[in-house]
């Protein structure tokens, strides 16, 4: 009787998304994709005082087929980012870059084949499984961000803890700011950064992300169309279903999103461009059911633009996990051709 869960139910049946898709037409649909992509980003808040980039070299450590750098960049006001950036030995601009967006645990060290304390990793290589080591030994050059929050981008005060994210998180919020917004703008800024190298094809820029990477990967791509093609493992859901029935961290949070659109109307601002999507049949917080109910609502935003082909679902025997049995390989194969750039140019 004093459950508020009719209340709940009330609110989200009363306030229906306003950007929800219904295109007919390709008139429609860019229409709708314009619409929505600007009212998201003023949702996400982009931080103030974007900065130069200033890239600083710590270390370069030889790791066979391929060598690990870090990289200090410059985002936004006094924000600096370290980014892992692993250049393949025999590489080739044509296999394309991959911005390696990291879930919850110890941050970007873990996406390349390191512990918490910066040695090797010798055993399980844990639920991201190593996957910018993966997409680095097939070729494509990886850099790998340490998203705000985790990593040696927490507090000092939770400098023994997991993470930083409830605290900078209620912060951000107070201020009318965003942790999805910073963490997404952080990520574009390494869109800049692959820019601004002078080795990297403008258009074989792609993202891959994990969890919460997948948030960002998802945000990402959404927002900014120098991103060609995004994998996004273990996010891939409706909100209703995932991030607003089972607990989830402050950081998945942005004010008003549900009154703008459902997860899988922001993950449509991807299309035509490529998007795989991972999903684990196990997976405890991101049900299977409704990665099932997105990718439904996605294949018919894709089928309105003819571009069916270019969306794809890993749909594995798994956990919260990365797959890679598909996006290990997927990038490589997803890239016009140089004659059929010509042709296009």
């Amino acid at each position: 009787m004093w459950h508020p869960d009719d209340y709940l139910k009330h609110l989200h049946e009363s306030v229906p998304p306003a950007e929800r898709f219904e295109a007919e037409t390709r008139e429609e649909w860019k229409s709708w994709q314009e619409r929505l992509r600007q009212s998201f980003i003023a949702l996400l808040a982009v931080p103030a005082d974007r900065r130069e980039l200033s890239p600083v070299l710590l270390e370069s450590v030889d790791c066979g087929g391929y060598t690990r750098q870090r990289v200090s960049i410059a985002t936004f006001g006094t924000l600096t980012m370290p980014v892992y950036v692993l250049v393949p030995k025999a590489h080739d601009r044509e296999r394309g870059a991959v911005i390696a967006l990291h879930g919850h645990g110890y941050g970007s060290r873990d996406l390349v084949g390191l512990n918490p304390d910066g040695t090797d990793k010798t055993g399980d290589s844990g639920y991201q499984k190593n996957f910018a080591v993966e997409l680095a030994l097939r070729g494509h050059l990886v850099v790998a961000p340490e998203l705000l929050g985790f990593g040696d981008r927490k507090l000092a005060e939770d400098a023994e803890r997991g993470d930083s994210c409830y605290r900078l998180s209620t912060n951000l919020l107070a201020m009318g700011q965003t942790m999805a917004g910073h963490r997404v703008f952080e990520a574009l800024r390494c869109v800049d950064y692959l820019l601004a190298r002078g080795d990297v094809d403008a258009n074989r820029i792609g993202c891959m992300g994990i969890s919460g990477g997948g948030l960002v990967a998802s945000f990402a791509a959404a927002v900014d169309e120098r991103i060609k093609a995004a994998v996004v493992s273990g996010f891939a859901n409706t909100f209703q279903a995932s991030i607003l029935a089972v607990p989830h961290c402050i950081d998945n949070f942005v004010p008003g999103l549900s009154r703008l659109a459902e997860m899988p109307d922001l993950l449509g601002l991807i299309a035509p461009r490529p998007l795989l999507i991972e999903a684990g049949t196990r997976d405890p917080i991101f049900p299977l059911h409704a990665v099932d109910e997105a990718y439904d609502k996605l294949k018919a935003i894709y089928a309105l633009l003819a571009a069916e082909p270019q969306l794809a679902y890993d749909r594995f025997e798994g956990d919260h996990e990365i797959s890679g049995r598909l996006a290990f390989d997927w990038f490589g194969g997803i890239w016009p051709s140089r004659e059929a750039e010509d042709e296009r140019a």
